[in-house]
């Protein structure tokens, strides 16, 4: 059976990140669903909860697992969601899983300084929207550059949304995960302060760390990204 992908997007932006994925995978030939999570992309306006943010998850992973075998992709909170939404305890139906950008314990005093930048950003006249755009024009190939925000930002998702993260028992979900992992990381990126912690933690996980590349691995070198989503589809190939 053909596997299938499911893509969960990070935080304020929405499920048009994975536009190169999603083109790279369909001329793969494997069928993929990008998600919007709630209060995000197509669902901005509905409050953001977590109950909501893994219903959805959920729907699409049980969706495509009735066609094939589920490779699971999350990029920053949609990883972090992820992981603890693999290592539930009664774990759904996922056969590998990439969680990009999303290796550090959102909790304390890191989450804090977070949420304060976030809301001062968010103070500005344009919400902190012509930063945001120099630092992508000066980051990102212009293959991705319109990609992170073509589905708008969910700027009135943001707050809530971190702070529901610290609810997160990460480690424990990690304990629990029995499927190929794989955590990918950027060289510079600023959540890759728990990597060694999450990577000896997990029981089948390994630890890519792409060069020269930001917390936005997936858009900054896009063929990159996609040569590991390759592997991890190789490997679900070669064990279902």
């Amino acid at each position: 059976m053909t596997v299938q992908v499911v893509l969960v997007h990070g935080i304020r932006t929405s499920a048009t990140m994975w536009r190169a994925q999603v083109v790279h995978l369909r001329e793969r030939g494997n069928p993929v669903t990008a998600v919007d999570l709630p209060g995000h992309g197509t669902r901005r306006g509905e409050d953001f909860t977590l109950d909501e943010a893994f219903a959805t998850i959920d729907r699409a992973v049980r969706d495509a697992a009735t066609r094939g075998p589920v490779l699971l992709v999350g990029h920053s909170m949609g990883g972090l969601l992820s992981i603890e939404y693999v290592g539930r305890e009664d774990p759904p139906p996922v056969a590998a899983f990439i969680a990009a950008s999303c290796t550090s314990v959102p909790r304390g005093v890191g989450l804090a300084a977070y949420r304060f930048l976030a809301r001062r950003f968010d103070g500005l006249p344009d919400r902190g929207l012509g930063l945001t755009n120099i630092v992508l024009d000066r980051t990102l190939p212009p293959e991705t550059r319109e990609d992170f925000g073509a589905g708008g930002y969910a700027f009135d998702a943001q707050d809530t949304a971190l702070a529901s993260l610290s609810v997160l028992d990460l480690l424990a979900a990690l304990r629990r995960i029995d499927v190929p992992m794989w955590f990918v990381n950027g060289q510079w990126d600023q959540l890759r302060v728990n990597e060694k912690l999450f990577t000896s933690v997990a029981r089948d996980a390994e630890l890519i760390v792409v060069p020269r590349t930001t917390h936005l691995v997936t858009a900054m070198r896009p063929r990159v990204f996609n040569a590991l989503l390759d592997v991890a589809l190789t490997t679900v190939e070669a064990t279902t």
